[in-house]
């Protein structure tokens, strides 16, 4: 399997930044949507889904450090 090194370009990181931010955005959504679930097993997907979003975070802000949660 061939691993694809990653673009650190200044478009890729104008890019990473716009959908960091976006997952920030998307994140606090669904955290206040998973405040008004009832139903556990919709609660644990949309804990599920945020953890998959704050790994990606995770992911970007190690190929970017200068990133922020501004």
């Amino acid at each position: 399997m061939d691993v694809k090194e990653e673009d650190k370009s200044d478009e890729s990181k104008k890019n990473h930044v716009r959908y960091y931010k976006s997952l920030t955005k998307t994140i606090s959504d669904i955290r206040e949507e998973e405040k008004q679930e009832q139903d556990p097993i919709i609660k644990n997907h949309l804990k599920k889904r945020i953890e998959a979003m704050e790994k990606d975070k995770v992911r970007i802000k190690e190929m970017f450090p200068d990133i922020t949660d501004e």
